[in-house]
């Protein structure tokens, strides 16, 4: 195809342009080698140095990828095309199980939070050069950080855990560096170390969180980073127990110079206790956002880390949007305090429902996971047959092309809009769907 494709440009710009276009229009295709530098240079007639501009300017737009002798290569997946899109749309009178929301009726109403900061906010109005973090949220946050165990450390406030990550990863990374992730794993996740022009490096997965001998080998082959979900990971729920824990300690005491990101979106949403990996190496990141137990909408999440790693966080954020609105801060803080979510009852409230799917689907041959959290990942054979025809028995699933780079197929269920009774008739729908299979193999 590259034959057919003439490379044009004179400066790093229109040939970055040019590869770019023949992307988007598929004249480019995914895995596509691109020329080596010099020879490409040669062809323009310009300076091998404008070619690696160029190349460089694909790489951190996570057009292209580099993997040292063998050359730069299209991506398999292009940064621009978010797995998000890869979604079924619920027809009228289909249920929808893919989106991933929390249930609306487990979250708080917010119209008090809200007028308890306004009111602090008419007292005493927000001005620039003021700390970033809201003090009393800032201490809220820390208390419960300690509670759980993760190590000191300064805390920052970012608009949801996404946002936290990336400022991380920038503050750390470089485009071409590796990226240990989880596999299956949070699609978003997936979207975005290639958009920074880095490289993800699949770990798979089991009930209890990211195989060690497969972390070590991530690391030993050069990651730079590695990203955990503590609990109810997205999309398998699993979590992290204390021995897998103090074996991924182990794994990360002999890479003290890894990047370390800790991902506990499922605080107050889930029962079983947090084992952090944090403050084994020397750069580390605790993220945890509140959008599943207090609503999506709010965009606020806490970090803390070392005081490198919060310190570069912070200084960047200032020269953007300078701070998370503290407006925010202080209705989160109100939401803390005023006891507005029985976290307790809310935990119980998915795991039923979860628990009661995972059974259900086991006594019809159909290994399901789902450990904590408000997800079920069921593996397939057929994933693309599975969701046809689940959308054909009235119900929408999440197809796991989402959330997978190698691992097995599979499709994701979200319990948080069924209630008991639809428990009995989705198994049976799943199970006609999807048929009997053996257990998913992680290793």
């Amino acid at each position: 195809m590259l034959e057919e494709y003439r490379i044009v440009g004179r400066r790093a710009s229109e040939i970055a342009a040019s590869v770019e276009r023949a992307v988007g229009s598929g004249e480019l295709a995914p895995g596509q080698v691109l020329p080596p530098m010099r020879e490409l240079a040669a062809r323009l007639e310009v300076n091998p140095n404008t070619v690696a501009a160029a190349y460089r300017t694909l790489r951190e737009r996570g057009v292209i990828e580099t993997a040292g002798r063998r050359g730069s290569r299209v991506r398999p997946r292009p940064a621009s095309t978010a797995r998000g899109s890869l979604r079924v749309e619920a027809p009228p009178g289909v249920r929808d199980l893919g989106e991933g929301n929390p249930d609306p009726a487990l979250l708080p109403p917010l119209d008090e939070a809200f007028a308890a900061a306004t009111r602090a906010y008419a007292e005493r109005p927000g001005m620039y050069g003021e700390v970033p973090v809201d003090p009393e949220f800032a201490a809220l946050a820390r208390a419960a950080l300690d509670a759980d165990g993760v190590p000191a450390g300064p805390v920052a406030v970012t608009s949801g855990s996404l946002d936290a990550i990336e400022r991380v990863l920038v503050a750390h990374l470089k485009p071409g560096d590796t990226v240990a992730v989880e596999d299956p794993g949070w699609g978003s996740l997936l979207d975005l170390v290639p958009a920074l022009g880095l490289r993800p490096v699949p770990i798979p997965v089991d009930d209890e969180g990211p195989l060690p001998d497969a972390v070590d080998e991530a690391l030993n082959a050069g990651a730079r980073a590695l990203v955990v979900t503590d609990r109810a990971q997205n999309p398998t729920g699993a979590a992290v127990g204390a021995a897998r824990a103090a074996d991924l300690r182990r794994v990360l005491a002999g890479h003290r110079g890894v990047l370390l990101i800790e991902d506990d979106h499922g605080h107050a949403i889930v029962d079983l206790p947090l084992h952090p990996l944090a403050g084994v190496t020397d750069r580390w990141a605790f993220v945890r956002s509140v959008a599943k137990a207090y609503g999506p909408d709010l965009r606020v999440a806490v970090l803390t880390g070392d005081p490198v790693t919060v310190d570069r966080v912070l200084g960047r954020q200032g020269l953007g949007p300078g701070w998370v609105s503290r407006l925010l801060q202080r209705a989160v803080a109100h939401l803390l305090t005023s006891g507005a979510v029985d976290t307790g009852a809310v935990a119980r409230s998915y795991g039923d429902r979860r628990d009661a799917l995972v059974r259900a689907l086991k006594e019809r041959g159909v290994e399901a996971h789902g450990r904590s959290g408000m997800n079920v990942w069921v593996p397939v054979s057929d994933e693309t047959g599975t969701v046809a025809r689940l959308l054909g028995a009235g119900w929408a699933v999440a197809p796991g092309a989402r959330f997978r780079v190698a691992a097995p197929q599979g499709v994701r269920l979200t319990v948080s809009p069924l209630s008991a009774a639809d428990i009995e008739p989705l198994a049976d729908a799943v199970a006609a769907a999807a048929g009997p299979l053996r257990p998913l193999n992680y290793g």
